[in-house]
């Protein structure tokens, strides 16, 4: 997935004059089979029906996604969808043609993250905004997202939790937010391994040397994808030949929960365009 940014990567001053740049880039560049975002300013500015009407009434059916910065409730998805529609209708695209992607970076979006979650059927993603979220909350740090040594443990494991609960609930994808330290690889999978391990989807990359480390991390190993296919056979031949309802694999006890995760992993690893071993 790509992203185009009208937020805060923009200045003030060169806002409106964005949206034009932004619309050829759609039009123009060679996007392959990527989803293609445009990350539009928050309702709390000037700028965003602007952005929504100039950029998806003239990117034409190439844009798939609209991001919604410093989302704080429901209702400015819903606002947000309404915009759409009407926008949509006026350009010849189809309605629900657009996605929209929410991101959570206030403490008040964060304790009503669950309605915004099911706000609209055309919320796809949410995504921590991880720097602006450590300002809401009043932390005593400039490293918004990076690690805090003097803090026993990890502060944000509560807010990381709190919105894959609400994603998982509303059936969304779950992404984390970007790293900012661009030049530490190491630091860069570090973080993205934090996240990957509770259940997220992924996590922005800023740089293109993050890239591939975001893909590995967030992609099952060839090992993990090969043994997922193993416990769905085994599973398989035992329920359907005895009628079991848990049996033993090696020495682990499976059973339709275990079935559950390996369907899981399995798809993500054809996703990642792994195929299963010969040896498997």
């Amino acid at each position: 997935m790509y992203f185009l940014d009208l937020e805060d990567a923009v200045a003030p001053k060169e806002k409106e004059s964005s949206r034009a740049r932004v619309v050829e880039a759609i039009r123009h560049n060679d996007w392959g089979d990527a989803v293609l975002c445009v990350r539009v300013n928050a309702w709390d500015t000037r700028w965003t029906y602007g952005d929504v009407i100039d950029v998806v009434g003239s990117a034409g059916e190439r844009l798939d996604e609209i991001m919604l910065p410093k989302v704080q409730d429901p209702a400015q998805v819903v606002a947000m969808d309404l915009l759409l529609t009407q926008v949509e209708l006026n350009c010849g695209l189809p309605p629900g043609h657009i996605g929209i992607e929410a991101q959570i970076e206030t403490a008040r979006g964060l304790i009503n993250v669950d309605a915004i979650c099911a706000a609209s059927p055309r919320l796809e993603t949410v995504i921590l905004g991880p720097v602006d979220m450590s300002a809401s909350m009043g932390m005593p740090s400039l490293s918004g997202g990076l690690d805090i040594p003097e803090y026993p443990g990890d502060y944000f494991h509560y807010v990381f939790a709190r919105i894959l609960m609400a994603g998982r609930a509303n059936g969304l994808q779950v992404i984390d937010g970007p790293y900012v330290k661009v030049r530490d690889p190491e630091g860069f999978r570090s973080y993205a391994r934090r996240t990957q391990i509770l259940g997220f989807d992924g996590k922005w990359s800023l740089h293109p040397d993050q890239v591939g480390i975001a893909n590995e991390v967030f992609s099952p190993t060839q090992e993990a994808f090969d043994k997922a296919w193993d416990v769905l056979e085994s599973y398989r031949a035992a329920t359907e030949g005895d009628g079991k309802g848990a049996v033993m694999f090696g020495d682990e006890m499976i059973d339709e929960a275990s079935r559950k995760v390996a369907v899981t992993l399995v798809a993500k690893g054809e996703r990642a365009g792994l195929t299963r071993s010969a040896t498997a």
